[in-house]
Formats: structure tokens, sequence, C-alpha cells
């Protein structure tokens, strides 16, 4: 009996739900990530060999992390340990680790540490883990629905293997359906129940493979609407009651958000309105923050399209302004039709480009002094310092006089390169007319 079936007898008063009553029993009824625990796999023979090493299971909720380590806990013949790590602390660590010095010196028996949630460690805590890792005291397992590349310190990463776990597909999710319906012994085997296929396809539309909302979907359906000797039919209809509207899986400060708006935002770059819109209403549907959006859109109607169109950023202000003003759901539009005009208007990032260079070379430059005829001649003073003699205002001029507005030792230096797309094909033809009609005047 290892820690998983102590806890399972302590909560024998009351029924498990059916998604824990339903987890693997041993690594053949995994689904859909035989990548990891298939029979040819790394992983899986270090497991049937009790061979382990340390690493991170990464992956989606409901893909099958814990219950990966439940049979490891059964399978092997290290002493097995387990510590959530949004309630273990450091003394926690400390007390474990030293227990397993004095098995591992005494009885020749190495410990195997499980971390659920491994990324909610802050650094005190992956500090004191990371000697124990490294000498052997420890074989940790974690398990993180975070990107561990971002969530762990890179001392304790780089002593760790990741093993990627996929979103489950349609058949895997299908299979674990189909067995809880039918298994007497743990599933739902006992009651009467038919579903449709649609309903089936519905579901899985639902869950976005987290095999765990399925099946919680499935024990709504029982619980809601089973009666003792009848038949429960499952179809569409019964699905909108439970279920209300479609269940987006979506962290607002994990992986999947960065991904998402990453692929937001490159489908405006990419002038693709379709995309664009549907990468908005999956933040939207999860629940993402509309200023988060909104500051989005202000950013790429700076950076991407620039003077190309310089209303565009003009839009992107009065679509934040609008979220503020009006809030969701309303504001989903101005957020839609600033996407779909984001994503149609031409593209420029000259501007972008341009600060850029200009701040490499305010970098690098060992000193910078404005010119005299440049600098403020506001003080009566002024000119005994030589400031601002030599100046020559453009309007006295007819708009433009050609003079040196740069360093000295900056001087032909050019940050600004316009481009031909929109209107900034209009900035571009006027810089031009200004350098070939005006004749160069140097102070």
């Amino acid at each position: 009996m290892d820690l998983f079936d102590l806890q399972e007898n302590r909560n024998r008063q009351q029924p498990a739900p059916l998604a824990y009553r339903m987890r693997p029993r041993h690594l053949d009824e995994v689904r859909g990530q035989e990548h990891i625990v298939g029979r040819t796999s790394a992983l899986r023979r270090g497991i049937e060999k009790d061979d382990l090493h340390s690493f991170v299971l990464f992956g989606p909720p409901g893909t099958g992390k814990t219950s990966i380590a439940r049979i490891i806990a059964r399978m092997t013949n290290s002493h097995f340990e387990m510590l959530q790590a949004v309630t273990g602390g450091v003394s926690d660590i400390k007390k474990i680790a030293a227990d397993a010095a004095e098995r591992l010196k005494f009885y020749q028996q190495r410990t195997i540490l499980f971390v659920d949630e491994i990324h909610r460690f802050n650094k005190s805590q992956q500090d004191v883990l990371l000697p124990f890792v490294e000498n052997g005291t420890l074989l940790l397992i974690g398990a993180t629905t975070e990107n561990p590349l971002y969530e762990l310190n890179n001392a304790l990463l780089s002593r760790l293997r990741l093993y990627i776990l996929k979103e489950l597909d349609e058949k895997a999710v299908r299979l674990i359906m189909e067995e809880a319906l039918q298994d007497e012994e743990r599933g739902l085997g006992g009651f009467d129940i038919s579903i449709d296929e649609e309903a089936i396809d519905i579901i899985i539309s639902l869950v976005k493979g987290d095999a765990r909302m399925a099946l919680n979907i499935l024990e709504a359906a029982v619980n809601s609407y089973a009666e003792p000797g009848s038949t429960l039919h499952i179809n569409a209809r019964l699905l909108e009651q439970i279920t209300g509207k479609p269940m987006l899986k979506y962290d607002k400060t994990g992986d999947y958000h960065y991904d998402t708006t990453s692929a937001f935002i490159k489908s405006i770059r990419g002038s693709d309105p379709d995309a664009a819109l549907f990468w908005l209403a999956v933040m939207l549907e999860g629940g993402e923050d509309p200023k988060f959006i909104a500051r989005r859109l202000i950013v790429h109607a700076a950076e991407d399209i620039g003077l190309a169109d310089p209303y565009a950023l003009t839009l992107a202000t009065a679509a934040a302004r609008s979220v503020e003003f009006v809030g969701l759901p309303e504001a989903r539009i101005p957020l839609a039709e600033t996407a779909i005009y984001l994503a149609t208007a031409p593209k420029s990032n000259s501007s972008k480009a341009a600060i850029d260079q200009a701040i490499a070379a305010v970098r690098s430059s060992r000193k910078i002094s404005v010119p005299p005829h440049l600098a403020d001649a506001s003080h009566s003073k002024a000119s005994m310092l030589g400031k601002g003699k030599g100046y020559k205002y453009p309007h006295d001029y007819g708009g433009y006089v050609k003079q040196s507005y740069l360093p000295a030792e900056l001087q032909g230096s050019h940050f600004y390169q316009a481009q031909d797309n929109g209107y900034e094909k209009k900035i571009k033809d006027f810089m031009a007319m200004l350098t070939q009609k005006i004749k160069p005047s140097q102070p």
C-alpha cells in the first residue's frame, strides 16, 4: 500500500469522484502518452527496471501526470514520498531529505520524492531541494502544468530530464469515456446509460484534451439526471443544461496564455483577420483581461503598423478607452473592430527599428553633447555661452532649411528608414523632395 492508497482509504467514507476512480492502474492503461510510457520508451524501461532518474512531467491538466506518479509509487522498490508544492515548505523538504539519507545509509533504499505542481515552489524551496537531488539523496519527480523552463531555476532544471505530455487527442478522450461508461467496478457501468454520438463529439470539443473534465461531465449527468431503475440518455440538450456554455481551458498566467497572445499578434502581423478574430475569441472566452488585450493592440499598432497607417494607433487607443468605459461583453466589439482593422492595415516596423537603432547609438556613444546652435537660448544670458548662435528658424526659410541636428560625433547617422507601405510612402516622398529641392545650408 502506497501513499495514494492510504489517502484513498481515509476518504473511503465519501465516494471518490469518477475521474479519481478511473485513474490508470498500470502503464498500459495510460492513454494518449505512448511517447512517454509506451512499451519501447526510455521512461517505461526505467520504471519497469526500478532504475529511474530525476525528471519533470510537463503537460496540460487531465493528461496523466499524477497517474504516472501513482503507478511508479506502486511499481518501485524505492521509498515513495509525496509533497504538494502549495502546502509543503522548506522544513518539509529538509525532513524528507534527512529521513531519505538515513534510509539510504542503513537500508540502501532510495527515496523518490513526488512534488505535484512543482512550478509553485519558490526560489528558496528550489534552492533547498537542489543539493539533495544533486548528491542523490532524493530522486525527484515533479509534475507541472506550467512550462518548467520558465518556472524552475536553471540549476535545478539542469539536473532533471523533461518529459512533455501531449494534450489528449479525440481518440484517447473517446476511449477514456467509453471505459468509464462500461466499467462496473470503478466507473458508471452499473447504470443503464446510453449516449449519442453527437453528445460524445460535443464533450470532446468542450474539454480540449482534458480527460478529467470529460469524466466530470459524465459524472455530472449521472448525478443530476440518473434515476434508480431507469435509463439515462445523454444527448446534446442534456449537455447544454449541464455545461451552460463551452468550457474553455485557459490559464491567464501560464504558458498557454503567452502562446495564445503570440498567435493573436502574429495573425494580425500576418494580415489574417480571421485568425486574429479566432485567437481574440479564445482569449475572451478563456477569461482574459480585456485591458491586457487592448494594451497588446496598442503596442502592435505602433510596432508593426506604425507610420504605414498612423490612424491605427489612434483606433487602438480608442479601443482601450472603450474597454474601460463599457466593459465586457460589449467591449468585445471595439476589440474585434480594432483587430480586423490592424490585420488589414499596411504594415511597417520602421518606427520600432528607428528607435532601437537610436537607443543603440546612445548606448555606444562615449560623449553626447548638444550642438551650441540647438541649445536653449531662452535665458537672457544664453548668448554669452554661445547657445542658439547660428540656429536657422525653419519658418523663416519657407518651412525648411538644411542644418545639422545631431551631435558632431553622430553626423551622417540615419536611424529612420521610410518604407513604401501605405501612408509612409508619402513620408518617404516628402523627405526625398526636401533633399532634392532645398539647397544645403550649414550653420
